[in-house]
């Protein structure tokens, strides 16, 4: 079978969803072949076709244009297919000719699957596995629900009509896509993200230091709600409790620049800390520094971060949104807080600390054991193969 993966950019080898599957269908004999927008010089795990360059300018865009549909004169079978069912879905025909220049790499490429990693990739391509005759596969993310559609609803109706198959990363995700359209007779499989136990830092004895160490990782944009720890921090810091939060991401300037006022506003500078974007592994590795992770989003699809976490043993808190109610189980495995409420992760974050020391080691087992039994890489491969069964 050749199954043709959508993505962006080529996967870091640190991210474990993507370079996880691919190796898990070439191990059963599967061809991958990867569709890109930019490919990195180290990725090599499997062939890489880049989508044609798209420029601002005419005076260099119509030449491509033309370049690219002259290397499509040996598939215009294929070529006449995509036009029959654009003209079909009533597109005008400028648009199939852009549509056919941003889907000429795919066009050129016999396949079995075409897989959209992100439903936003799939956006302008939701023709191009019917005109090469193969099935079309779609995963869902946190993005793809929660943020793009705001701009942009009714977004996927054009998706919804023509997809085989969907991958969702949770539940929540999957019934968010039904409220939006996706009929659900379409066949569908949850896949969650999942963690490499042994490549994880080994945490040593859970024991909380007397300066509490508090980490969250998040990238620095409004649905993370960074402004609801932030502001809980003050009110820790208002009843006398000492204690570090460091914040590991980046994001719009903007963003920065309002968090750090707020830091600021609060005469929180001495205990709050912006370490910016560090790679996966600097991270954990300021994660086995900490005591308690927080994850305080207004909206998660699942939220890898807070399952390695949960795998390294740490106490974990998490506001009761979206995914994340599937990612923990509250008071067994970490906490959830209602969502958008700083005084209740504040009260929590108090009252962890005051826990006996058997009862966070209890949570602290449970949670990386079933980190162990349930999100394993294996697990997750043998999940991707079932989809591409059917």
């Amino acid at each position: 079978m050749r199954i043709g993966i959508v993505l962006a950019v080529t996967p870091g080898y640190s991210e474990t969803f993507f370079t996880s599957k691919i190796k898990g269908l070439q191990a059963q004999g599967h061809e991958v072949v990867l569709f890109v927008g930019k490919k990195e010089k180290e990725f090599d795990l499997c062939p890489v076709k880049k989508a044609p360059r798209v420029y601002r300018a005419a005076v260099l865009q119509l030449p491509m244009m033309f370049l690219q549909f002259m290397t499509l004169i040996p598939y215009l079978g294929r070529v006449s297919k995509f036009v029959k069912f654009e003209k079909k879905e009533n597109t005008l025909t400028a648009t199939i000719l852009k549509k056919l220049y941003l889907n000429s790499h795919i066009l050129k490429q016999r396949l079995d699957w075409l897989h959209f990693g992100f439903a936003t990739q799939a956006l302008e391509k939701e023709l191009a596995a019917k005109a090469v005759g193969a099935k079309m596969g779609v995963s869902f993310r946190g993005f793809d629900l929660n943020v793009y559609p705001i701009k942009n609803p009714d977004c996927y109706q054009k998706l919804w009509k023509h997809v085989d198959k969907v991958h969702s990363i949770s539940n929540y995700l999957l019934q968010k896509a039904y409220g939006m359209g996706l009929s659900r007779e379409t066949p569908s499989i949850i896949i969650t993200p999942a963690v490499v136990m042994q490549e994880l830092p080994k945490m040593n004895e859970l024991n909380v230091q007397e300066t509490l160490k508090i980490v969250t990782i998040a990238r620095l944009t409004w649905i993370k709600g960074v402004d609801i720890a932030i502001e809980a921090m003050r009110i820790l810091h208002g009843k006398g409790i000492d204690f570090e939060y460091h914040i590991i991401g980046d994001g719009a300037s903007k963003e920065l620049e309002r968090y750090q006022f707020m830091v600021y506003e609060f005469g929180l500078q001495d205990c709050v800390f912006f370490c910016g974007k560090l790679t996966h592994q600097a991270a954990l590795e300021k994660l086995l520094q900490a005591d308690i992770y927080v994850q305080s989003s207004l909206n998660e699809g699942f939220c890898n971060a807070v399952l390695e976490a949960q795998a390294m043993g740490k106490l974990v808190i998490a506001s009761d949104a979206g995914g994340l109610t599937e990612n923990i189980i509250h008071e067994e495995t970490g906490w959830l807080f209602e969502v958008g409420n700083p005084n209740e992760l504040a009260n929590l974050i108090n009252s962890i600390i005051a826990l006996p020391k058997n009862d966070k080691e209890l949570i602290s087992s449970k949670a990386k054991e079933r980190v162990r039994s349930n999100f394993g890489i294996k697990a997750q491969q043998e999940k991707f193969l079932e989809f591409y069964k059917d």
